[in-house]
């Protein structure tokens, strides 16, 4: 009489394994822009971290430094991303495309990535900024066709 494993077993045609998961929806889609995000951050060097932030702030997915609360980092980028909307509204700028945030340690670039989705980019202090923004806009492109192409139902 053979063993019985009681943590995979197989029918004809069928395999079980209690240890394997199917992903649901929404651990597709994050799976999925975590990807991209990586394929970003790959791209350049000076490129530390990136976020995929909903316009209300939930984090969507993230490649971050070990150091930062994926939440609390996208509620603070909605929120910067919301009120440099506002002022380039004040004075007649039109649609915001990006935002701009320099520091000592480096720049962060927030990029809508769609009506309802923000791109944050973290980056080295950099000679090449051009390169990074037109990095930052391609990848948004990205995550919105990621985005849409792994609907969650409501």
């Amino acid at each position: 009489m053979g063993f019985l494993d009681f943590k995979s077993a197989s029918l004809p045609g069928k395999h079980f394994n209690m240890y394997s998961t199917q992903k649901t929806p929404e651990e597709a889609r994050t799976s999925a822009l975590r990807s991209v995000l990586r394929e970003l951050n790959a791209t350049s060097s000076d490129i530390e971290a990136s976020a995929c932030i909903s316009s209300d702030g939930f984090s969507l997915a993230a490649v971050l430094g070990n150091n930062v609360d994926p939440d609390r980092f996208g509620a603070m980028c909605a929120s910067l991303l919301a009120l440099a909307q506002r002022a380039a509204q004040e004075v007649q700028r039109g649609n915001l495309k990006l935002v701009l945030v320099e520091g000592e340690q480096g720049v962060m670039l927030l990029v809508q990535a769609g009506p309802n989705t923000i791109l944050a980019v973290a980056a080295k202090p950099s000679k090449n900024l051009g390169m990074i923004f037109m990095d930052a806009k391609k990848f948004s492109k990205k995550l919105l066709e990621t985005l849409e192409s792994h609907p969650l139902k409501t």
